[in-house]
């Protein structure tokens, strides 16, 4: 029996982009997974990336696309809680600098909790328009955002951030692989989260 990310052999192309995403989303989070404090804060090179930011940041995305890119709401919570950056400072400054102070619990609460969402809210709007519906982001005369679209840019965030987590989570303990082992599963999903 397969993995339950592992994407479909032959689906839908919706099956195959959710598919794929539940599967760089269980890498990422295998990668994560675990780790204390210190851990979460370790970087490598010249490089000021963590995986305690790269959970926060990723958190943010998700939440990001399926509500500010999607149906134009802002992003409320659990972010407005947690005050952002200060004026006229970098967002994305702001995320990675700021998981330093948050406890590997709020990480992975706040991580998983916005999977959870984005995968409600996903479902959602697959099942109301398909992948062809725009979404609420528009690039001006060029139109708004297919649902496929905004999929494929939340695909290429996660592959460029899973090879990230990949480099720093071997330097950590030497953990290494492309897929968790089959019986792991994400510890901050609840019972039939785990399928798109």
């Amino acid at each position: 029996m397969p993995a339950p990310w592992e994407p479909p052999v032959a689906g839908t192309e919706l099956e195959h982009l959710l598919g794929a995403l539940d599967r760089q989303r269980a890498t990422f989070r295998w990668k994560a997974d675990g780790l204390d404090r210190t851990a979460l804060n370790v970087t490598i090179g010249a490089s000021a990336l963590t995986l305690g930011g790269l959970l926060k940041h990723l958190a943010m995305v998700e939440d990001e696309k399926v509500t500010v890119w999607l149906t134009g709401e802002p992003l409320g919570e659990p972010w407005t809680s947690l005050g952002g950056p200060p004026e006229g400072a970098d967002a994305d400054g702001w995320i990675f600098g700021s998981a330093a102070a948050d406890s590997p619990e709020q990480l992975y609460e706040l991580y998983d909790g916005a999977v959870r969402r984005a995968r409600a809210k996903l479902a959602a709007a697959a099942a109301d328009g398909g992948l062809d519906q725009p979404i609420s982001l528009s690039f001006g005369s060029d139109g708004h955002l297919s649902l496929r679209r905004m999929l494929f840019d939340l695909l290429e965030e996660y592959g460029r951030h899973t090879g990230h987590a990949d480099l720093l989570r071997e330097a950590i303990d030497g953990r290494v692989g492309e897929d968790p082992p089959s019986d792991w599963r994400p510890p901050g999903l609840r019972e039939g989260d785990e399928a798109s």
